[in-house]
């Protein structure tokens, strides 16, 4: 297992989580096993947004004696009422599931408190002008929560979270086929195939700049729906036309700025293991680039996806991280001090680029990387 660090809040967490979503259809039994194996596997970040008690027990259960293995993602604003799911923001029903949930954990604190579900700006403002965002900080003043995050499949509800100052970790919903677009305030749309009946090319930009703000900000995105709800897996179910494979997804969202994590959903161990796999994966299998720049509904051109083609670099210039770090200061329009020292840790800077345009024969997506290059000159001056 590969680990990365989970933003400003200097936790180490697997490259591989394991979200919840399959687990409200299993037993307890089923349940802990599949917990076990994720932790066998060096998996030590969950997220917990299920309100069902079985599941909550789960956790309690595999958790028992060794809390520290784990780092829980777990909801606030999640309930269970009359035998039902619930996203509430009634403060009764808020405070009750969130008793309930550290009493079936059998714990006094959660790594990430993750505020649940906002998608729509109505929402946001009642939340983070509201009481909701108070009883997060007050748990998180009392110990009961050592982060704050806030799950959201809109990047400008995201943006404006992470902006708020109070958010240390972003749950956000990235493939290459949500990436393309916009923002929507109705989750059904990524779902819709008229969604995807113009032709859309590249990453919205809105969605780039939330990747780019966090990755400035210290702020960490940890990812659900990394297989686009399983449709991303089959040709006849993709925008794309074509299938993707476990670990081409997870790359894709491992490779953008400000992921710490990819929470993977598994049916069964054998699912797991799938996704598990992927750090040992070689780099042919990870490839995504083929795929994406050469699918006619939706190509990604003169996008650098940092998927690492271009290489070697006649000049030994790391153009992936370059193009990387110059997204990132455009993206915010200004060169935010932490994206600088990234830059000026680089042995070879764009500067170095001697034209020769052999890295532009490699590029699949079409980038034109030598004005690429220029442009990170310009920014950074060196």
């Amino acid at each position: 297992m590969n680990y990365r660090t989970l933003g400003r809040t200097g936790l180490t967490v697997s490259e591989i989580g394991l979200g919840s979503e399959y687990f409200a259809k299993q037993t307890v039994e089923a349940g802990v096993a599949l917990v076990n194996a994720a932790t066998g596997a060096g998996v030590n970040y969950f997220d917990l947004f299920n309100p069902e008690p079985h599941v909550r027990d789960v956790f309690g259960i595999a958790m028992q004696g060794r809390r520290g293995e784990f780092i829980m993602q777990a909801h606030l604003c999640s309930a269970w009422i009359d035998g039902q799911y619930k996203r509430t923001r009634d403060m009764d029903q808020v405070k009750a599931a969130f008793t309930d949930l550290m009493t079936r954990l059998k714990t006094d604190y959660i790594d990430v408190g993750m505020v649940h579900y906002v998608d729509e700006q109505k929402d946001f403002d009642q939340v983070f002008g509201g009481p909701v965002i108070e009883f997060a900080k007050e748990q998180k003043a009392a110990g009961h929560i050592r982060h704050i995050g806030m799950s959201t499949h809109n990047p400008r509800v995201a943006i404006q979270a992470v902006k708020s100052g109070l958010i240390d970790v972003i749950m956000f919903s990235i493939n290459p086929a949500y990436d393309i677009l916009p923002p929507n305030e109705d989750i059904n749309v990524m779902f819709d195939k008229a969604s995807y009946e113009t032709v859309l090319a590249n990453i919205d930009p809105e969605r780039q700049e939330l990747y780019s703000l966090c990755e400035s900000q210290g702020v960490a995105i940890t990812v659900m729906k990394p297989y686009g709800g399983g449709s991303l897996l089959s040709a006849e179910a993709s925008p794309f036309g074509a299938a993707m494979s476990v670990a081409q997804c997870l790359h894709y969202c491992l490779t953008r700025p400000g992921v710490a994590t990819v929470l993977a959903g598994a049916v069964n161990k054998e699912e797991l293991m799938e996704a598990v796999a992927y750090c040992d994966a070689s780099d042919a299998e990870k490839d995504y680039a083929k795929l994406l720049s050469s699918c006619p509904a939706h190509p990604f051109t003169d996008k650098c996806m940092y998927c690492g083609h271009c290489a070697p670099c006649t000049a030994g210039i790391d153009i992936a991280s370059v193009n990387k770090f110059a997204d990132l200061c455009q993206a915010q329009r200004m060169v935010p001090e932490t994206v600088r020292e990234h830059y000026n840790v680089l042995s070879v800077k764009a500067s170095a680029c001697v034209k020769c345009g052999q890295c532009e024969t490699r590029c699949p997506f079409g980038v034109k990387i030598v004005e690429h290059m220029q442009k990170a000159v310009d920014i950074f001056g060196e």
